[in-house]
């Protein structure tokens, strides 16, 4: 036996010293195999038709079976084509004469500077033409690119797609020659070849459109505002020029939320805008403890008050988290342990 696990260790040992391993076509076209058979008994587990099993079902059956409370997503179980998993490799560069293929294979990095070839000839033709529209003075006017909805490929993506290691001043000088291609005044020819290597971001922070105060039959402003915590839902209605008297589903808000802390956390928006006492509410929630109730009134009570003050201060509000949704619930409990972390007590005997 120590023969064999010594054997064991050198090869382990061996293989480890080898370097890195390259995926050839038959280790893909194994690995396929595999992630189809797997698809299809995944897909029989889960009662569900092994043709029509997308990738989306199968991560939800991996979420389903295999529950885990990490945050990290790479760290959880996962079931991917091999494709996605295992990197792309690069073609073989040379020929059966020794020969490489390309003029500039003993660069060390044809595929980049290939690519800075090519992008620096489209500048030249680029100029070029603009000279000859200068000479007619029929150069056109260059309106100024809005690059608000976009980005360029970040240093790793364009690695991937040359499939070769770069250095930040080489990420940088080819960033710097496609901004320079694209301000020129005729750089809209090359549109479709700079797109190859910028992408989309989509809109994160749209403007909140906030509405008017309204008025009652007294002619009192009002504004009203809803927030949820965990299951809880709360409906905020906020009275300007009032004392400071809370209501909560018809209650006192003292007799409601008998806990001090509760009751704070209910009154921070008002506090925060320096607005204890200025105004009254009404509030409606259901759902959730007393603890949830209050983090629900608090967010519906902080957009009721957006209403009343200015741009500037809705800002401080939204930095502040006032107006963000606590996406916090509690951990479902795992098969195999007592709760969501707590383990079986172990016993011996």
């Amino acid at each position: 036996l120590r023969l064999m696990y010594t054997a064991t260790a050198m090869q382990s040992k061996n293989v480890g010293a080898s370097g890195p391993e390259k995926y050839t076509e038959a280790f893909i076209k194994k690995q396929i195999e595999e992630f189809n058979l797997g698809k299809r008994h995944l897909a029989n587990m889960m009662g569900e038709d092994p043709e029509t099993f997308t990738q989306e079902d199968i991560d939800r059956a991996i979420a389903y079976l295999f529950p885990s409370g990490l945050f990290d997503k790479q760290a959880r179980p996962m079931m991917k084509h091999p494709t996605e998993i295992f990197p792309e490799q690069r073609k073989i560069q040379w020929g059966e004469d020794g020969r490489p293929f390309h003029f500039l294979f003993y660069t060390g990095k044809q595929s980049y500077y290939s690519l800075m070839h090519e992008t620096y000839e489209k500048l030249l033709n680029v100029q070029k033409y603009q000279d000859q529209l200068t000479a007619q003075d029929h150069l056109p006017q260059k309106e100024k690119k809005n690059l608000a909805g976009s980005r360029w490929l970040t240093k790793i993506e364009l690695e991937e797609m040359l499939l070769e290691k770069l250095s930040d001043d080489e990420y940088s000088r080819f960033i710097q020659l496609l901004q320079k291609l694209m301000m020129l005044p005729c750089g809209d020819i090359e549109e479709k070849y700079i797109q190859k290597f910028s992408k989309e971001v989509p809109v994160q922070l749209q403007k909140v459109v906030i509405e008017p105060l309204k008025y009652d039959e007294r002619g009192v402003a009002f504004s009203t505002g809803e927030g949820t915590r965990k299951t809880a839902r709360a409906t905020a209605v906020v009275y300007d020029n009032g004392t400071g008297k809370i209501t909560v589903n018809g209650i006192d808000v003292l007799h409601y939320f008998p806990v001090l802390q509760d009751r704070e956390q209910l009154l921070f928006p008002f506090q925060f805008l320096d607005r204890v006492g200025k105004h009254d509410m009404v509030c409606t929630v259901s759902g959730g403890g007393r603890s949830a109730q209050a983090g629900a009134i608090r967010l519906a009570s902080a957009k009721a008050l957006r209403s009343f003050v200015t741009e500037k201060e809705v800002e401080f509000m939204r930095q502040a988290g006032l107006l963000t949704f606590d996406p916090r619930v509690k951990e479902r409990k795992k098969p195999g342990q007592e709760g969501a972390r707590r383990k079986f007590t172990w016993k011996k005997r």
